[in-house]
């Protein structure tokens, strides 16, 4: 019982150690928020223009958030290859 202990102990403090190395995660592909391109993009993007429209030419999901800095009461997803309109969106969150 011991040794296995011991060897779980020594592969979390690896995967610890290993953890920061891993590269940032970005959806491949162009974002485009009220007309401005974002490529490979990652993160909140907030606009201060209404209504919001967003076209979602990644492979991720897009989040669209009723407050800046994608906060507030998440609206609507955009799927990739999807666009929308949101009357009340404010952010964009992709990851």
């Amino acid at each position: 019982m011991r040794r296995i202990t011991t060897a779980l102990a020594a592969l979390a403090a690896a995967g610890a150690v290993l953890a920061p190395l891993t590269p940032a995660h970005a959806a491949d592909g162009v974002l485009v928020i009220n007309d401005h391109p974002y490529f490979n993009p990652s993160g909140c993007y907030s606009s201060d223009r209404w209504p919001l429209s967003v076209a979602n030419h990644t492979n991720g999901l897009a989040y669209v958030f009723s407050s800046p800095d994608c906060t507030g009461e998440l609206l609507e997803l955009v799927e990739p290859g999807a666009s929308t309109v949101s009357e009340f969106g404010t952010s964009v969150y992709i990851d």
